[in-house]
């Protein structure tokens, strides 16, 4: 068999289970999951090596409209899937309408890229239901193959394999056969303490934090990191730390356990808060943080 490598880019709306796909499909979490809109900002490349071919699985955030500057960036990054995806897998999940970006799903459906549609959830619903949404979207999107799944219970994701490298083209990896991802430890240290923050605190501050790591210093013993938590106002700064400080030291002491974790290495996790005053809407700040 001939060597086959490609790009297999996710779309799909918020919280339709694109992070826990890819997380399931490359077999270690990569991408951060929570039940809250919005939690994946980036576009994260998951890549699955086998002897015959190297998937790069790219998880982007979830269709949205977008209400200010960091929002649309995240959207380019949707946008950004269509120009260079060898296969688009368009993930759906059980009695949803459609994209939120009609003009989305038209390109979808128009698009020569090879589409693999796949039913989310199907655990949570009858399975006359199921068969009835099958239909629905074959008629949809005709153009795409159709499978229905459950990503976190890992079911069909054998199914999921094999069709997608059907569907890949005959090429060398584009990256070493080591490789899982294109993404730095410092990047994947500031997605696990912002999984933290949407994990523990409502409404706006999960969305209007930025995570920066400041300093990375690796000694024989430990690794010393010191992270700033930025948000875009005082009162929400006091929110973060919390009485007597409790609520920043919940943060820490959960992420500096599932960095170490990933690191395999003791850590020294030091966490201060600023306020950075409308970030979300400041080019220069969106560049800094990496949304391009």
């Amino acid at each position: 068999m001939e060597h086959k490598a490609g790009y297999v880019n996710i779309i799909g709306n918020p919280n339709v289970g694109k992070s826990t796909l890819m997380n399931a499909l490359i077999g270690q979490k990569l991408s951060i999951i929570t039940h809250k809109a919005q939690t994946t900002r980036h576009r994260i490349l998951g890549i699955l090596n086998e002897k015959e071919y190297q998937i790069v699985f790219s998880d982007t955030p979830g269709v949205i409209d977008p209400a200010y500057k960091l929002q649309e960036n995240m959207m380019n990054f949707v946008y950004s899937a269509f120009q260079d995806a060898d296969v688009l897998v368009y993930m759906i999940e059980v009695g949803e309408k459609g994209l939120k970006d009609q003009k989305l799903f038209e390109r979808l459906k128009k698009t020569s890229v090879p589409v693999l549609m796949l039913l989310n959830k199907i655990d949570l619903a009858e399975q006359d239901f199921v068969e009835q949404e099958m239909e629905r979207w074959g008629a949809e999107l005709p153009n795409a193959e159709l499978l229905p799944i459950s990503a976190l219970n890992n079911f069909n994701l054998d199914v999921i394999k094999e069709k997608l490298v059907e569907m890949l083209p005959v090429s060398p990896p584009y990256y070493d056969k080591d490789a899982i991802t294109d993404k730095s430890e410092r990047f994947f240290i500031e997605e696990i303490i912002r999984e933290k923050i949407l994990k523990h605190y409502k409404k706006e501050i999960p969305y209007s934090v930025q995570i920066e790591v400041e300093e990375f210093f690796e000694e024989e013993d430990i690794i010393k990191i010191r992270a700033i938590i930025y948000v875009m106002r005082e009162s929400q700064k006091g929110i973060i730390i919390g009485h007597k400080g409790m609520g920043l030291k919940r943060i820490g002491t959960e992420a500096r356990r599932d960095i170490e974790r990933m690191l395999d290495k003791k850590v020294f996790l030091a966490t201060p808060v600023k306020v950075k005053k409308n970030w979300r809407n400041d080019n220069q700040q969106l560049k800094k943080f990496g949304y391009e």
